[in-house]
Protein backbone atom coordinates (compact mmCIF):
# COMPACT_ATOMS: atom_id res chain seq x y z
CA UNK A 1 0.00 0.00 0.00
CA UNK A 2 3.21 2.48 0.85
CA UNK A 3 4.79 1.51 -2.35
CA UNK A 4 1.91 2.16 -4.57
CA UNK A 5 1.29 5.90 -2.42
CA UNK A 6 4.39 6.48 -2.74
CA UNK A 7 4.26 5.79 -7.00
CA UNK A 8 1.42 7.53 -7.15
CA UNK A 9 2.78 11.03 -5.34
CA UNK A 10 5.89 10.88 -7.79
CA UNK A 11 3.96 10.06 -10.50
CA UNK A 12 1.70 13.17 -9.92
CA UNK A 13 4.50 15.34 -9.45
CA UNK A 14 5.64 14.48 -12.55
CA UNK A 15 2.70 14.98 -14.46
CA UNK A 16 3.05 18.43 -12.66
CA UNK A 17 6.74 19.17 -14.10
CA UNK A 18 5.57 17.69 -17.64
CA UNK A 19 2.39 20.12 -18.31
CA UNK A 20 4.46 23.46 -15.79
CA UNK A 21 7.36 22.59 -18.99
CA UNK A 22 4.81 22.48 -21.74
CA UNK A 23 3.24 25.49 -20.40
CA UNK A 24 7.15 27.38 -20.60
CA UNK A 25 8.07 26.13 -23.45
CA UNK A 26 4.40 27.28 -25.33
CA UNK A 27 4.96 31.13 -24.25
CA UNK A 28 8.67 31.03 -24.86
CA UNK A 29 7.42 30.01 -28.43
CA UNK A 30 5.16 32.84 -29.05
CA UNK A 31 7.66 35.29 -28.20
CA UNK A 32 5.50 36.94 -25.34
CA UNK A 33 8.08 36.13 -22.51
CA UNK A 34 11.43 37.37 -22.25
CA UNK A 35 13.90 36.02 -19.98
CA UNK A 36 16.20 38.50 -17.99
CA UNK A 37 18.84 37.71 -19.95
CA UNK A 38 16.68 38.02 -23.80
CA UNK A 39 15.66 41.24 -22.47
CA UNK A 40 19.39 42.35 -21.45
CA UNK A 41 20.86 41.54 -24.73
CA UNK A 42 17.78 43.21 -27.01
CA UNK A 43 18.50 45.97 -25.15
CA UNK A 44 21.85 46.44 -25.91
CA UNK A 45 20.86 45.45 -29.84
CA UNK A 46 17.08 47.22 -30.57
CA UNK A 47 16.81 48.94 -33.79
CA UNK A 48 13.59 48.36 -35.09
CA UNK A 49 10.42 49.46 -33.70
CA UNK A 50 9.06 45.76 -33.56
CA UNK A 51 12.21 45.01 -31.01
CA UNK A 52 11.24 48.43 -29.19
CA UNK A 53 8.06 46.88 -28.95
CA UNK A 54 8.80 43.66 -27.27
CA UNK A 55 10.77 45.36 -24.81
CA UNK A 56 7.86 47.68 -24.08
CA UNK A 57 5.76 44.67 -23.52
CA UNK A 58 8.12 43.44 -21.98
CA UNK A 59 8.76 46.34 -19.42
CA UNK A 60 4.59 46.65 -19.49
CA UNK A 61 4.57 42.84 -18.01
CA UNK A 62 7.13 43.88 -15.77
CA UNK A 63 5.23 46.42 -14.30
CA UNK A 64 2.33 44.82 -13.84
CA UNK A 65 4.18 42.35 -11.95
CA UNK A 66 5.30 44.85 -10.02
CA UNK A 67 2.18 46.26 -9.24
CA UNK A 68 1.08 42.80 -7.70
CA UNK A 69 3.94 42.52 -5.59
CA UNK A 70 3.80 46.13 -4.31
CA UNK A 71 -0.27 45.03 -3.76
CA UNK A 72 0.94 42.11 -1.65
CA UNK A 73 3.77 43.47 0.69
CA UNK A 74 0.86 46.99 0.86
CA UNK A 75 -1.85 44.40 2.79
CA UNK A 76 1.24 42.69 4.78
CA UNK A 77 2.63 46.33 5.89
CA UNK A 78 -1.08 47.41 7.11
CA UNK A 79 -1.74 43.72 8.72
CA UNK A 80 1.97 43.81 10.65
CA UNK A 81 1.15 47.52 11.82
CA UNK A 82 -2.00 47.03 13.43
CA UNK A 83 -0.06 45.13 16.41
CA UNK A 84 2.89 46.96 16.73
CA UNK A 85 2.65 47.44 20.22
CA UNK A 86 3.67 43.16 20.63
CA UNK A 87 7.06 43.56 18.53
CA UNK A 88 7.50 47.55 19.85
CA UNK A 89 10.87 46.91 21.68
CA UNK A 90 13.09 44.95 18.29
CA UNK A 91 14.30 46.93 15.46
CA UNK A 92 13.32 46.54 12.61
CA UNK A 93 9.87 45.84 13.41
CA UNK A 94 7.97 43.44 11.28
CA UNK A 95 6.29 46.15 9.96
CA UNK A 96 8.74 48.25 8.56
CA UNK A 97 10.36 45.58 6.75
CA UNK A 98 6.79 45.30 5.05
CA UNK A 99 7.19 48.69 4.38
CA UNK A 100 10.67 48.95 2.93
CA UNK A 101 9.78 45.79 0.64
CA UNK A 102 6.50 47.88 -0.76
CA UNK A 103 8.55 50.56 -1.19
CA UNK A 104 11.35 48.78 -3.24
CA UNK A 105 8.53 47.40 -4.97
CA UNK A 106 6.44 50.24 -5.78
CA UNK A 107 9.75 51.96 -6.90
CA UNK A 108 10.32 49.23 -9.86
CA UNK A 109 7.07 49.51 -10.68
CA UNK A 110 7.42 53.29 -11.24
CA UNK A 111 11.24 52.22 -13.20
CA UNK A 112 9.67 49.73 -15.19
CA UNK A 113 6.37 51.83 -16.43
CA UNK A 114 8.90 54.75 -17.45
CA UNK A 115 10.84 52.11 -19.82
CA UNK A 116 7.58 50.25 -21.19
CA UNK A 117 6.91 54.64 -22.05
CA UNK A 118 9.91 54.70 -23.25
CA UNK A 119 10.39 51.78 -25.55
CA UNK A 120 6.28 52.57 -26.55
CA UNK A 121 7.71 55.52 -27.86
CA UNK A 122 10.50 54.03 -29.78
CA UNK A 123 8.37 51.97 -31.29
CA UNK A 124 5.99 54.64 -32.85
CA UNK A 125 5.95 54.64 -36.58
CA UNK A 126 6.81 58.54 -36.22
CA UNK A 127 9.16 58.33 -33.88
CA UNK A 128 12.52 60.21 -34.64
CA UNK A 129 14.46 57.04 -33.64
CA UNK A 130 13.43 55.21 -36.90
Amino acid sequence: MTRNLVALCILSFSLAGVGQAQATDSSAQDGTQLTKAQAKHLLQSARTPDQYSVLADYFGNQQKYFHQQAAAERREWIQRSQNVWVVSAKYPRPADSARNQYEYYAHKELEAGERAKKFAHLAAPDSPAN
